[in-house]
């Protein structure tokens, strides 16, 4: 089973994505980065873990079987206000800018297409989490 002890002092990142390359090459590299990462392949599943334990920050794709990221943002958002959540799409260039749009509507800090550019996810997440000044 995993082990959902989070150590002291690091942020909890949540990654929701279907696709297993995709998800398992971002929790590493974040790992790498000195982040604790959880990943799950649906919303529903990562919905659950956050009542357990809820996170610093979600990646969330947009397009997935089961619950979508669409409605994973707005109940995290309804849950867990306090959350930064980055919303991921890949799907097709027209449907990927609707989507995009209406996961910012609903209150992702940030939004962008696939393909990511490691780097780009990584300045994303450190800048996220950076502004948790206190008093917020």
């Amino acid at each position: 089973g995993k082990n959902w002890i989070i150590l002291g002092g690091m942020a909890l990142v949540l990654i929701i994505e279907d696709d297993e390359i995709i998800r398992s090459s971002f929790a590493e590299l974040l790992k790498l980065q000195g982040y604790e990462v959880v990943d799950t392949a649906d919303g529903d599943q990562a919905l659950q873990f956050c009542r357990e334990i809820p996170p610093d920050l979600v990646i969330t794709d947009l397009l997935m079987p089961g619950k979508e990221g669409i409605e994973t943002i707005t109940e995290l958002k309804r849950d867990f206000p306090g959350v930064k959540i980055i919303a991921v799409s890949g799907g097709g260039s027209q449907g990927a800018v609707s989507y995009l749009s209406a996961a910012k509507a609903l209150g992702a800090d940030r939004t962008y297409q696939k393909p990511l550019k490691p780097q780009v996810l990584f300045d994303a997440v450190a800048e996220l989490l950076d502004d948790e000044s206190p008093g917020e």
